[in-house]
């Protein structure tokens, strides 16, 4: 069984990051009583609306005071040259609340929001003129209470449950703030590199996959509408066709410890969440799966790497890139 063992990769961290941190250095700004404010792009396209699953969303400038509180919302703000002045830190980072991919892209720590159910006179308190909430739980009754402090763009239409694609994010946040272009030009980016990725290890197509994680309450596999198999049938992996036959409970499977067997496919892979990568690989009946006793298993035991395959931001996935595809061929390859 592979199991993750090795540090994250930096490479001076990808061109990408670096570009953003220029962009958000070179753009401070402050509010008339001294406080920092989130860092407007210049040259913004506004007026804008941005559509979401609640109406449009009409923004009439360019935003200074961004609070972003959907999963990756901030460090997509971020990436396209916005610091927020609150953010939500969903992965428990501490610090700003953005992993390592994104250190240094802030000039002042924002406040840290509460995440499934936000302060919301703290949010208040921040003054926003722009609430992003693009990926979360759609709740209506939670973007009521935030479109009640300042422009919010939730959910797009059609998504749930955090179903939000990084592409949807991207383009709903960079429409937000003025700069559709540039979130063109991430987009394209991230899929110039699944594509080279694919096509540097044509032994990942038709390759079946599940991706699944033990947690608090017990084993389960996520769903294809879900990032993390998305970020695999990017690669040319398809979905383990017996998890696609079950029942979900929101975005995953639940699997009871006797019938893990249902896990087994060509590759499986595995995420520990509040538990320990040995939690799982000493699970006598985990370790009888084919696929693993054939050693075509990944058990992540480096939270920044596995961080970065479940924050599923513009920034986190470059990341993803560099450190998850090497693991990926090596257990393929097993």
């Amino acid at each position: 069984m592979f199991r993750t063992v090795c540090a994250p990769v930096r490479r001076l961290i990808p061109v990408l990051v670096a570009t953003v941190a220029l962009t958000v250095s070179c753009s401070s700004a402050s509010t008339e009583d001294g406080r920092d404010a989130a860092q407007a792009p210049t040259g913004g396209v506004h007026p804008a609306t941005v559509d979401t699953a609640f109406g449009a969303v009409d923004l009439e400038s360019a935003p200074t005071r961004v609070v972003a509180l959907g999963w990756g919302d901030a460090e997509t703000a971020l990436a396209l040259g916005v610091q927020p002045v609150g953010a939500s830190d969903w992965l428990d980072f501490g610090g700003e609340g953005v992993g390592p991919w994104a250190e240094g892209l802030y000039d002042a720590p924002p406040e840290i929001i509460g995440t499934l159910e936000p302060s919301y006179e703290a949010v208040a308190a921040l003054e926003p003129d722009l609430i992003l909430d693009t990926k979360s739980s759609g709740d209506v009754g939670r973007h009521d209470r935030l479109a009640a402090i300042a422009p919010t763009v939730g959910i797009p239409e059609g998504a749930e449950n955090y179903t939000t694609s990084y592409e949807d994010q991207v383009t709903m946040v960079a429409a937000a703030l003025g700069v559709p272009e540039k979130g063109a030009e991430l987009i394209s980016g991230l899929d110039d590199g699944f594509r080279t990725a694919a096509a540097n290890h044509p032994e990942f197509a038709d390759k079946t996959v599940t991706v699944g994680a033990l947690s608090g309450t017990g084993y389960g596999a996520y769903i294809e509408d879900s990032e993390r198999v998305q970020f695999l049938t990017r690669l040319g992996f398809r979905q383990n066709p017996t998890i696609a036959s079950m029942t979900p409970v929101r975005f995953s499977v639940p699997i009871a410890d006797e019938q893990l067997g249902l896990l087994d496919a060509d590759l499986v892979v595995m995420f520990p969440i509040g538990k320990t990568a040995q939690d799982i690989e000493q699970n006598p009946l985990f370790r009888r799966i084919p696929a693993v006793a054939q050693g075509h298993a990944i058990v992540f035991d480096d939270p920044a790497v596995a961080k970065s395959y479940s924050t599923n931001s513009a920034l986190s996935l470059q990341y993803a890139l560099d450190t998850v595809v090497p693991m990926l061929a090596a257990a393929v390859r097993s």
